[in-house]
């Protein structure tokens, strides 16, 4: 049967539809910003039942190489796993970081107490305001459900009550967060809350990428973070139903979390996470006027679409010959090296080997000799070691033959001399 005028087209339509979004999961370099999957539902967030300000579509430009064009006053955009920075704007500056302050209090949290651990609800954490679960005085609650309370609703009065069981007090509990901060080489960093609210504290977005790395480690957060709602039981009547406001759970297919964060100082900001194949990325998103989605969805799609990860050196690789000390040195590999390689820039990727200084023989095989580095464009993607790929010994000496010229001069004198001595006495 031929399917002819309006029908066929809808069909066609829907069939074009259905494989741009399944070429997107399976390497297609289309980008995820169309017709979401599915939409956050408009679930009330306890405890006064106010509809939650979700967006149903996100707006992000085509795939390009070109760096992406953002409205956030700082942002990076990461590889989680490693670190390596594939964009940044203003990523070091010091701003207010709102509720993504409690990416630290989770870290801290997951540290020192155990999930299954019961903690009562003191007056302090019952009297927060803004994004609260509603905890009652002298509630008992386990340490696991309050973590979903802060991580996914942003709720003040679990962090303090969390702040509470680890540390006794919150003035305590910042000092914990600040000595975590120093310990994570977060020198851009300072909190002054277990929530963030009071904007008193500041963070950057190189930082916040640091930390929520950490806080990666431990598989608890991966799994809240992608969480999207989450039923807590209440003292009395019905569960709690809370549900996550990061909105990319919904709307962009490979989102696995993190954070959400809003106040009048530090305006909208995102911690989110995304992955592809082996592949997932972090991008913060710190000082947006409008949602914060839209330009994390963008860097997301920057790294994911545009970047594959190359291996760049492969351990016991041949990478080149020093000489030292005259004698040749052949240098391999001392590591692997993958990194993350803009697709466009792939043919010029550079390899260069740089020796160490004072290197002297004899040199034992897998001693290392230099650095091997991975670069394009003049920035550096990596490096490994660079180590002997066989033992090299100390050059001999030459030979000094009797005959030499300078030799023959000074015997003949010393023999004329005693001659000359002895003479009268012969």
């Amino acid at each position: 049967m031929r399917l002819r005028g309006p029908i066929a087209f809808k069909l066609a339509l829907s069939l074009l539809v259905a494989a741009l979004i399944g070429g997107a999961g399976a390497g297609s370099r289309a980008a995820w910003s169309g017709a979401p999957v599915s939409t956050p539902p408009p679930t009330p967030v306890p405890p006064f039942g106010s509809p939650s300000p979700f967006p149903s579509t996100l707006v992000t430009p085509s795939p390009a190489p070109r760096a992406p064009r953002l409205g956030a006053a700082a942002a990076i955009l990461e590889d989680l796993d490693t670190g390596q920075v594939l964009f940044a704007r203003a990523a070091g500056s010091r701003r207010p970081v709102a509720s993504v302050t409690k990416v630290m209090t989770a870290l801290l949290v997951l540290e020192r107490l155990s999930p299954s651990a019961v903690v009562t609800a003191g007056r302090d954490a019952t009297a927060q305001t803004g994004s609260r679960l509603g905890l009652a005085v002298r509630e008992r609650i386990t340490v696991r459900n309050l973590l979903y309370a802060l991580l996914l609703q942003s709720s003040n009065d679990a962090a303090v009550a969390l702040a509470d069981a680890v540390a006794g007090s919150v003035p305590r509990f910042v000092e914990l967060m600040n000595e975590r901060a120093g310990e994570l080489g977060l020198g851009n960093t300072r909190f002054a809350s277990p929530n963030g609210l009071d904007d008193r504290g500041y963070s950057s977005a190189t930082d916040l990428a640091a930390m929520t790395r950490e806080a990666y480690g431990h598989p608890l957060f991966g799994q809240i973070v992608r969480t999207k709602t989450w039923n807590i039981p209440a003292p009395s009547g019905p569960p709690r139903h809370i549900q996550n406001r990061n909105v990319l759970l919904w709307l962009y297919p490979g989102a696995i979390g993190v954070k959400t964060g809003f106040t009048s100082a530090a305006g909208r900001c995102i911690i989110a996470t995304g992955g592809r194949g082996d592949t997932r990325v972090i991008a913060v998103v710190l000082g947006e006027r409008g949602e914060p989605f839209d330009d994390a969805a963008t860097l997301m799609n920057y790294g994911l679409l545009e970047f594959v990860r190359v291996t760049l050196f492969r351990l016991g690789e041949a990478v080149g010959t020093l000489e030292v000390q005259g004698s040749p040195v052949p240098a391999i590999a001392g590591a692997d090296l993958s990194a993350l390689v803009r697709r466009d820039v792939l043919r010029v990727v550079g390899r260069t080997l740089l020796g160490s200084s004072g290197l002297t023989l004899p040199l034992a095989a897998g001693s290392q000799v230099g650095t091997a580095l991975a670069s394009v464009a003049g920035n550096t993607l990596g490096s490994v070691p660079a180590v002997a790929a066989a033992s090299v010994s100390a050059p001999k000496p030459a030979p000094t033959a009797v005959g030499d010229p300078p030799l023959a001069v000074l015997i003949r004198l010393l023999r004329a001399l005693l001659q000359a001595v002895l003479q009268p006495f012969l």
